[in-house]
């Protein structure tokens, strides 16, 4: 599959904490390692830079899509590495999904990213892909050490 990644993962802590570090823009700073300008509103551009030890002051933008309550946060961004001030307005995006569902011993997270197919060229969709699957594995390591704490 070169147009999708989606990985899930079994939390140990309860909907609606998982939730909370989903969708408050400090939490989600903190786990994710952005410094973002204010809260995420549906319909809206959440801006930030980010503070990711090697990728520190690096653009951060995403056009937030979907706060469905402890179900499904979802937000649109260019997936693009190494392009610290660019205007990413114009340029292709994919689609980010946090979709989450209650289980006997916590939360089920599924984190999906699509759209990988109307990136410009197969050099960078490739790396896109290979560079976010990667990036997703970790993100999702940091946010079970943040909720599970």
């Amino acid at each position: 599959m070169t147009d999708r990644i989606e990985k899930v993962i079994e939390l140990s802590a309860p909907l609606a904490r998982v939730w909370r570090a989903l969708t408050d823009h400090k939490e989600f700073g903190t786990w994710f390692r952005v410094e973002l300008e204010g809260p995420f509103v549906v319909g809206r551009i959440s801006r930030g830079r980010t503070t990711y030890p090697g990728y520190e002051g690096m653009k951060w933008e995403a056009m937030i899509v979907a706060m469905e309550p402890e179900r499904l946060f979802a937000f649109r961004w260019c997936p693009y590495e190494h392009e610290h001030d660019r205007d990413f307005s114009e340029a292709p995006q994919t689609l980010v999904e946090f979709r989450i569902e209650p289980t006997f011993a916590g939360t089920r997270l599924v984190i999906s990213e699509s759209g990988f197919d109307g990136l410009p060229d197969d050099k960078r969709r490739l790396d896109a892909l290979r560079s976010n699957t990667q990036g997703w594995e970790e993100q999702m390591r940091s946010l079970a050490a943040y909720v599970e704490a």
